[in-house]
């Protein structure tokens, strides 16, 4: 397993967007802890959470330490699945921190993946 400290550099969620991205693309089991540590509100806040949760579902895996506040994830994917998925974002602001998650892996997809925000 991959283990990636979330407050390397500003300590922000890109860190966390980005190494589990990664890991769904090469399949690769990761944790990601100190998520957020010295932000004001530290830890996952609902668009980390909705981008977590859309990426184990694109890539049929299993997330574990997926709740509000939470600062420790294991992400481990599966196969990703040519699926539509359909994700209610409450803020508009949200939505392309949402697609950061997603996006490499579908483009790697073996079919077209439509995803609805």
């Amino acid at each position: 397993m991959i283990e990636i400290d979330g407050n390397y550099l500003e300590g922000g969620g890109q860190v966390l967007r980005t190494a589990t991205s990664l890991a769904a693309i090469t399949k690769k089991d990761c944790r990601v802890f100190n998520i957020r540590k010295n932000r004001p509100n530290p830890g996952l806040k609902p668009q980390h959470l909705l981008g977590l949760r859309a990426l184990s579902q694109l890539s049929g895996g299993k997330l574990e330490g997926d709740f509000l506040k939470s600062d420790n994830i294991r992400f481990f994917p599966g196969q990703i699945k040519n699926q539509g998925l359909h994700i209610r974002i409450e803020t508009a602001g949200s939505i392309t921190l949402v697609l950061q998650t997603l996006i490499p892996p579908a483009l790697l997809a073996p079919e077209p993946i439509s995803i609805f925000v």
